[in-house]
């Protein structure tokens, strides 16, 4: 049985009226890597801090191996942290700055030293060893505090948006790497991001946190496919918001008919069907049997964004193969649907 390495228990947090967490419950297990997404404010980087002892909370409990660490100060938590801004020493090369936490532990300097080049070798900079950070590219800059965040193997590894100061192409292959690493070194780790393609290309699991509470945590598949609210079905992913209208005990958009489930709306009244792009599908069709007008066509390589209206003026987005997408041309009037059980109800 996979056991839990690392909870937080009712923790809560105020920032004079502001409430940045409210009584958060998180679960996290050995070897798992698991994001806090969210939009600013939503107490995130609050939770991060908290777990790390940067800050404390009002009530509620951190606990590491069933532990509590609550009142600990942050360099006896046996945690590695990565910082946005990399926070090297400037004065040390990257092998020192790696072995830092060793020495600062009373490790001997051969110890340090082959600990050091373990890591650099590890993140790819073996030969890097002797520059110092101005001397090295952003990339590499926070390749080397992977490094020394992991060099004392920590029992929770917490990065705090570690990638966003980084250009686009550095970003992805980073990303790959920080999750090819992690699952090499088995380290349990909290990642937080506002980018849910980060969240979501790296993560076990994907914690979406609104308003100091986790609205749902779940697989990103199971994330994406199954958004328990509104809110977490707009925040991950682009989601398209078509009228629906309830017939009987079912609900229709547009040529699609699903069960009406009860827990879509409290009182079924005007709904709105929220439908991933990729749930759209298109026909061309005669002049009188359109629903709809293609607006524009975006190439993003293998796949296509097309763009509609529909005939009560809803604005559609739908994602096709590239090839597929090539007979839409704009101002083609074309018959719209959505695939069954592929979208989710709430009120208008």
């Amino acid at each position: 049985m996979t056991s839990t390495t690392l909870s937080l228990r009712g923790v809560s947090r105020r920032f004079k009226d502001t409430v940045a967490l409210d009584a958060l419950d998180l679960d996290v297990s050995q070897g798992e890597l698991v994001a806090l997404l969210g939009p600013s404010g939503c107490g995130k980087t609050t939770a991060l801090r908290i777990i790390a002892g940067l800050d404390n909370p009002d009530a509620g409990e951190v606990l590491v191996g069933g532990k509590s660490v609550t009142h600990l100060a942050p360099n006896k938590r046996n945690m590695g942290m990565v910082f946005q801004s990399y926070s090297l020493f400037p004065n040390l090369t990257a092998a020192e700055n790696v072995a830092f936490g060793l020495t600062m532990r009373g490790e001997a300097k051969t110890v340090r030293i082959g600990r050091a080049q373990e890591l650099l070798e590890m993140v790819g900079l073996p030969k890097h060893a002797k520059r110092f950070p101005h001397q090295l590219s952003g990339g590499q800059q926070q390749r080397v505090a992977l490094a020394r965040a992991l060099a004392f193997e920590p029992d929770v590894l917490l990065l705090d948006e570690p990638l966003s100061a980084l250009d686009a192409q550095v970003r992805a292959n980073l990303r790959d790497e920080i999750r090819a690493l992690q699952l090499k070194t088995g380290t349990t780790t909290i990642f937080v991001t506002h980018d849910q393609e980060e969240a979501m290309a790296m993560s076990d699991r994907v914690a979406v946190m609104n308003a100091g509470k986790i609205a749902q945590i779940a697989r990103p598949d199971e994330l994406y496919h199954n958004p328990a609210s509104e809110f977490v079905a707009g925040f991950v992913g682009q989601m398209n918001k078509i009228p629906a209208t309830l017939e009987a005990d079912r609900v229709r958009v547009l040529d699609s008919h699903v069960d009406y489930r009860q827990s879509w709306t409290e009182q079924p009244g005007a709904m709105v069907a929220l439908v991933r792009p990729e749930a759209i599908e298109i026909q061309n069709t005669a002049a009188d049997q359109s629903n709809a007008t293609v607006v524009a066509r975006a190439f993003l390589g293998p796949m296509s964004k097309v763009s509609l209206v529909l005939r009560d003026g809803t604005e559609v987005s739908a994602v096709l193969t590239s090839a597929q997408s090539a007979e839409f041309a704009s101002g083609s009037l074309v018959r719209v649907s959505v695939k069954p059980d592929q979208y989710l109800v709430v009120a208008a």
